[in-house]
């Protein structure tokens, strides 16, 4: 139904509008709460740890409760979450309201990545990571405002947190449509799911390659993502502020990337979106590694940003197809939870590697990454295709 993807987009603006609201905030926060700058590391650390959890339970959560009470009931955690932020009186404070603000986030990404996978096609996947974006584009823009206004960053996560209640009385208002949802399989509340363990999905044939190819997918973004300032600035010489402008051109790639795979996804397999867009980060790994000029490091490092577009949502929706519908839950939560340590421990590994190697070991790390991600993608692929022509061959012969 239209009107359930509608609130299913807006439902992803609201996952990304808190993801990039406390590096927006935290020098405004810390110098009220009297808190080191180190403070922002271990609060974004634990969201993250609530984050992986929150996405290793979503099988059980979801395939007993379903997906629209689920997202309504994390929806309404993170609005919780952020109001505790906006009256915090103490950073510990700040780290109680963490504990929700990652669970909630954990469990939304899970169900409505699967929920997406079942029911809707690829470009929709694209389209909804790039909404996504957005949120986490909009979410600084209002800190921003705020702060600007003299109102201060109370105000700002106070802004957002009255987004997030408004959209979860938007959910709960519209839990029916979840059940009449256009599941092609019949089933679109997700009741055909069959529950399993994390053991038992990781012991499933090919588990292992998926969880490989988004460790390290998460691994290539986010590393490049938080270093690729540092690495202009102290390698090629670029000021503070033209560094920060191809951090921030990054990530617009992989915006509009992923604005431009919703249309070609519509003429194009998953498949063979994942592998164009992991070469291209191939491609422009080397632009960054080769003795070119500057420019030719900027236009790498805005490929792979464009290249890393399709490869995420593209590994999401081609999820039910690997292992089962019935089963597609449980990896999904699974894939979720490894992308998430794989960024959330590669990127500070590179800093330790940087600090005792030197700041020219980024290209080489990115392109490693990449590497192992395209191997990775391609085994999985080729056992994917090999069952499928074994089955087929079974078929023919019976």
């Amino acid at each position: 139904m239209k009107i359930l993807l509608v609130i299913i987009y807006l439902a992803f603006i609201s996952l990304g509008l808190p993801d990039s609201l406390l590096g927006s905030a935290w020098p405004a926060m810390r110098a009220e709460l009297g808190a080191p700058v180190s403070t922002a590391g271990w609060l974004a650390m634990t969201i993250s740890v609530c984050t992986i959890i929150s996405s290793l339970f979503s099988n059980r959560i979801i395939t007993r409760f379903k997906t629209g009470k689920v997202t309504a009931v994390s929806v309404a955690m993170t609005a919780v979450a952020l109001l505790g932020f906006a009256y915090a009186p103490s950073v510990w404070f700040l780290f109680l309201m963490a504990i929700p603000l990652g669970l909630g986030a954990g469990s939304i990404d899970a169900g409505l990545n699967n929920y997406v996978a079942l029911n809707y096609e690829s470009s929709h996947m694209n389209w909804l990571h790039s909404f996504w974006g957005t949120g986490a584009t909009v979410g600084p823009m209002i800190m921003a405002y705020h702060i600007a206004e003299q109102n201060g960053w109370r105000y700002g996560y106070l802004t957002i947190s009255i987004i997030q209640a408004v959209l979860v009385v938007v959910l709960f208002a519209t839990l029916k449509l979840w059940k009449n949802g256009a599941d092609r399989s019949g089933s679109a509340d997700g009741s055909d799911t069959v529950y399993i363990t994390n053991r038992e999905s990781l012991r499933l044939p090919n588990a292992g390659l998926a969880m490989v190819g988004f460790i390290f997918f998460s691994a290539t973004e986010s590393t490049t993502g938080l270093w690729c300032s540092s690495y202009l600035s102290s390698y090629h010489g670029f000021s503070a502020a033209d560094a920060a402008t191809v951090a921030s051109c990054f990530y617009g790639g992989i915006t509009v990337g992923r604005l431009i795979s919703g249309f070609v996804s519509m003429k194009v397999r998953s498949p063979l979106l994942i592998r164009w867009g992991q070469i291209i980060c191939v491609a422009g790994t080397l632009l960054i590694l080769l003795p070119l000029p500057a420019v030719f490091s900027v236009i790498g490092i805005v490929m792979i940003g464009l290249g890393t577009a399709p490869v995420f949502p593209a590994m999401l929706h081609e999820t039910p197809n690997r292992f089962g519908r019935d089963v597609s839950q449980a990896i999904v939560g699974l894939e979720m939870a490894v992308a998430y340590i794989g960024g959330t421990v590669s990127a500070p590994l590179f800093g330790q590697l940087a600090s005792a190697v030197g700041i020219r070991l980024f290209p080489y790390y990115i392109l490693a990454c990449v590497l192992i991600m395209l191997v990775a993608s391609e085994l999985l692929q080729r056992r994917i295709e090999s069952r499928e022509r074994q089955k087929r061959q079974a078929k023919g012969s019976e």
